[in-house]
Parts: C-alpha cells; sequence; structure tokens
C-alpha cells in the first residue's frame, strides 16, 4: 500500500482570471506561493518520503516550495501527471470556453476527453507507487504529487463512480486530496483539504 497525497499547484494569473491554462506553461503568481506554503503546512504534521509534480512550470514550482518546506529531495518530473490537454480551448475564458463549446465533456478540437486524462495519470500514479514501494519494501511509502485540477477531477470522478466532486464543486489551488494505492487499486480516503 502507498499513500499518495496529490495536492493542486498554487494560483496562476490566468486562474485568477478564470482563463483555461492547460498545457500552456504558465508560472505562479504570489497567491500561488503562497497556496503551495499554506499545502506544505498541513502537510507538515504527516511523514513523506518523496516528492513527484508534472513538468508544467506551475506545478513543479509549488512542488519545489512543498519540498523546501518539508525537507524533501528535489521534485521528480512526471510527465504524465500534466494538465488536461484543452486544445482549441486553451486561453479561452472560461465563459467563452462554456459559450463556445456547451461543457467541459464537449468535444473540442484538439483536446482530450476526461477518460484519457484519467487512464494516462491513473498509469502514473500506479507507476509512482510500484516505484516507491520498491524503494522502502516491506514498509508502506508516502508521497506526494502536485498536479493540476484537471488531472485530479479525472481521478476522483474515477474512484467516486462519478460521485465527487459534485458538480460546479471547484477544486482550490493548493487543496489536497489523499488517496490508497495498491496494486490495480486506487481508492480515495481524503477529498479537497484546504
Amino acid at each position: 500500500m502507498t499513500l499518495l497525497t496529490l495536492v493542486r499547484h498554487g494560483q496562476t494569473d490566468w486562474n485568477l482570471d478564470r482563463r483555461i491554462q492547460g498545457t500552456t506553461d504558465i508560472a505562479l503568481n504570489d497567491t500561488g506561493r503562497a497556496d503551495a506554503r499554506t499545502a506544505a503546512a498541513l502537510l507538515a504534521d504527516g511523514t513523506h518520503h518523496t516528492i513527484y509534480a508534472s513538468p508544467l512550470v506551475r506545478a513543479h514550482e509549488t512542488a519545489q516550495i512543498i519540498a523546501s518546506e518539508l525537507g524533501l529531495d528535489t521534485p521528480l518530473l512526471v510527465p504524465d501527471m500534466r494538465e488536461r490537454e484543452f486544445g482549441a480551448g486553451e486561453g479561452m475564458l472560461v465563459t467563452d470556453y462554456i459559450q463556445t463549446y456547451g461543457d467541459w465533456l464537449s468535444d473540442v478540437p484538439g483536446a482530450e476527453s476526461l477518460a484519457q486524462v484519467c487512464d494516462r495519470s491513473m498509469s502514473a500514479l500506479h507507476r509512482i507507487a510500484r516505484d516507491a514501494r520498491r524503494r522502502s519494501a516491506p514498509l508502506a511509502e508516502s508521497v506526494i504529487v502536485v498536479t493540476h485540477g484537471g488531472v485530479i477531477r479525472s481521478l476522483i470522478d474515477h474512484v467516486s463512480g462519478g460521485t465527487l466532486p459534485r458538480d460546479g464543486e471547484p477544486l482550490r489551488n493548493g487543496s489536497v486530496h489523499r488517496f490508497e494505492a495498491s496494486p490495480g487499486s486506487l481508492r480515495l480516503l481524503e477529498h479537497a483539504v484546504l
């Protein structure tokens, strides 16, 4: 068993503007850096062995701040933990996106489906958990993974059978979500701590 704590990256100016980032590489703003420190403070009560992150700068910088605060090694980058690719929707204001495409599940040119995001991120989490178990066997490993709202949302939706997150429920920047990974299984332990 491996405890996986997924953290949504801190705020960016595009989050503040409610603009779709997708895989566009946008840096944290000052509030985002504070979000990362707040997440680190929440995680400080537990034991964590390593930290991973999406390679997008907003997640990577969040992970670097958390690692520094918790005394962890440099975050390991995992490309499959990147945000959902929104294709033609990237850079649009959320209101314009919804007006143009109707909803988050619509077929947008060049965009990944939520199922595709879930498949690649679930595979990445199982690789992370296998690596953690291999390094610390027979003990359970506790791992932090800094990623994105679309990734976390797709995983929570999958493991909850579509009951979470509730429609319209935001995943706040810096929020913490705990999962337990066993070979072939992922279970939600705690949703949206922050």
